[in-house]
């Protein structure tokens, strides 16, 4: 059956309908941010509930022994969104460093985090997102991290993913958000905007990339939403 424009909207909307807000561990504070973000004048971009769930579920497999991911990164805190279905992920103890350079964006979310009782969890580092990741490299080492999101600058994937493969243990995971789309659509023609071309040619070397034979990853793509690929790191850190 081909997939319409109209046939992928109503695919989405069930998804998020049943596979984001449904059962536990969606609640009021959660199920509403996405709209007092954009209330609060922030960018209405945060992944949709269903993914939320996906990272969720992800991060609960994480860790070495298959349970929960001990430490975590997340690049694109926007709202706190994303970061606080990931936590939920976490390992009994474990803890996420989610990256936010916007000073409006990163009050925002700590706020949330506070409101939602998982300050503690969650740690807010306001910086770029491939200088963070260096900072974390020095701070813990290679093969420290289990769960790494990326969902920041596109071009920048490449320089994040090349960070992010020494800071996953073997076995830990990469997921990046918007492998297929945001204002672009991966398949398009060249477009007369720069930005959204530089950024769809950048994420395409990205995929191409990670699914490659010397990332050192194995991965794929769950095209859900704009498109979330999946990666499992499968040579021990810092190798290729």
């Amino acid at each position: 059956m081909d997939m319409t424009p109209e046939r992928w909207r109503a695919t989405c909307a069930y998804l998020g309908g049943v596979f984001g807000p449904l059962g536990e561990p969606i609640d009021g504070q959660l199920a509403t941010l996405r709209q007092r973000a954009a209330a609060a004048g922030l960018p209405d971009i945060a992944v949709s509930p269903d993914v939320g769930r996906l990272l969720m579920l992800l991060a609960s497999m994480a860790g070495p022994d298959g349970a929960g991911a001990r430490l975590a990164v997340e690049l694109g805190t926007l709202g706190g969104y994303s970061a606080l279905w990931i936590a939920r992920g976490l390992a009994p103890g474990g803890r996420l460093v989610t990256v936010e350079p916007e000073a409006k964006h990163a009050d925002f979310a700590q706020g949330e985090f506070e409101r939602a009782g998982m300050a503690a969890r969650i740690e807010l580092r306001r910086g770029l997102g491939a200088e963070t990741l260096a900072r974390l490299l020095a701070e813990h080492g290679p093969g420290s991290f289990d769960f790494v999101f990326l969902d920041a600058v596109k071009s920048e994937y490449a320089t994040y993913a090349a960070l992010a493969s020494r800071l996953l243990r073997t076995g830990g995971l990469l997921v990046a958000d918007n492998c297929l789309g945001s204002r672009w659509w991966i398949t398009d023609a060249p477009d007369a905007d720069p930005t959204a071309e530089r950024d769809r040619e950048a994420m395409d070397r990205f995929n191409r990339w990670l699914a490659g034979p010397t990332s050192g990853f194995l991965c794929a793509c769950i095209a859900n939403r704009e498109g979330l690929a999946v990666a499992r790191r499968v040579a021990p850190p810092g190798t290729p």
